[in-house]
């Protein structure tokens, strides 16, 4: 199953290393990690996707709170949240094809970035099965090029004492 954390951290050289470091050395997967300074310049957020079972997941958070400059973890795999994740997508577009590719950006609220002589950029922001599904459409149109952020998760209604 997968697990969604958050972690707070001291925002200096080497943190991530140590965490990712941490992933490599006990052989744990990671889907994804994405990274960024709060409002507080001396902390970052970081964002995990981990897939396990809950006794793993406990030993990771274990072991990631083992590590000096980690403030805070928390699993908000089951807590309400708002999750979202942001794609790049270049594909082949002939003339003849745009106007369904419109179409299409314009139901899942997606953005045309670039049209070039044959290809084309799109920009969609959302949750990933909202992208994968997007993703799935635009497959005829043979996908030269994808980019994914990786996973952002904020819980909802909670405040932070430290951000």
């Amino acid at each position: 199953m997968k697990h969604t954390f958050y972690l707070l951290v001291e925002n200096h050289q080497g943190v991530l290393a140590r965490i990712a470091g941490l992933f490599s050395g006990r052989g744990y997967n990671l889907e994804s990690l994405t990274v960024g300074v709060t409002s507080d310049p001396t902390v970052s957020r970081i964002t995990l996707v981990c897939i396990g079972d809950d006794m793993i997941m406990e030993q990771i958070k274990k072991q990631l709170n083992k590590i000096v400059d980690v403030i805070k973890v928390v699993d908000i795999t089951y807590l309400p949240s708002v999750n979202r994740e942001l794609s790049l997508i270049k594909i082949n577009a002939k003339s003849s094809q745009r106007g369904e590719i419109f179409q299409i950006a314009d139901v899942f609220r997606a953005k045309i970035l670039d049209v070039g002589q044959s290809t084309m950029i799109l920009e969609i922001t959302g949750t990933s099965e909202k992208i994968d599904d997007f993703i799935a459409l635009l497959s005829p149109y043979t996908i030269i090029e994808l980019a994914r952020s990786g996973l952002v998760s904020m819980e909802r209604g909670k405040k932070l004492k430290k951000e």
